[in-house]
């Protein structure tokens, strides 16, 4: 595929996934996983969930992980085509609920609708660390860690870093060990 067909590919694709996603970056994270590694062979699970981290971790806005698709599929040209697919269309959107959240606020409908968000917002962002913990688990040991992580996460009020060292931990003496 040519440069320009692939930008064109880059753009169209996170341009319609910006129309319907709901939540943000981290509820879109499953169709970007199917998109860059299922639909298009862009990236690798390995890949798609390094990249995940990275973008993490990195200061900055969460939709980082799709400048970095858009990087690896095409360069400079892509991060920005995906970037601004991604971020254009939503904040057009944003604009138009805003002018019709004042419009229809008092409607008696308005509060059904407004309550409904959440529960689906939080189903996304579910759906994005499933997606997301499958992608970057291979064996019984990372899903151990990726368990043992929601539930210390769930269940407790400490702070969620503890649990990331822990996996780390794991994960560095699993590698010293030979069982990775």
């Amino acid at each position: 595929m040519s440069g320009d067909n692939l930008i064109l590919k880059l753009a169209m694709s996170f341009g319609a996934l910006s129309l319907v996603s709901v939540g943000g970056a981290p509820a879109m994270m499953p169709e970007i996983h199917r998109l860059a590694v299922e639909i298009n062979p862009w990236l690798t699970n390995g890949e798609f969930a390094r990249d995940f981290a990275l973008s993490q971790t990195a200061p900055g806005p969460n939709f980082m992980m799709i400048s970095l698709v858009g990087w690896r599929v095409a360069g400079f040209a892509g991060l920005m085509a995906a970037t601004l697919a991604a971020i254009i269309p939503s904040s057009i959107i944003a604009v138009i609920v805003g002018r019709l959240y004042t419009r229809f606020s008092k409607q008696a409908w308005f509060p059904i609708v407004k309550a409904a968000l959440p529960p689906l917002v939080l189903g996304l962002i579910v759906a994005s660390g499933v997606v997301t913990a499958r992608a970057a688990v291979s064996g019984a040991l990372g899903f151990a860690i990726v368990a043992g992580s929601a539930l210390f996460v769930a269940l407790s009020r400490r702070n969620p870093l503890i649990s990331i060292a822990g996996g780390a931990l794991i994960g560095l003496a699993a590698g010293r060990l030979g069982f990775l």
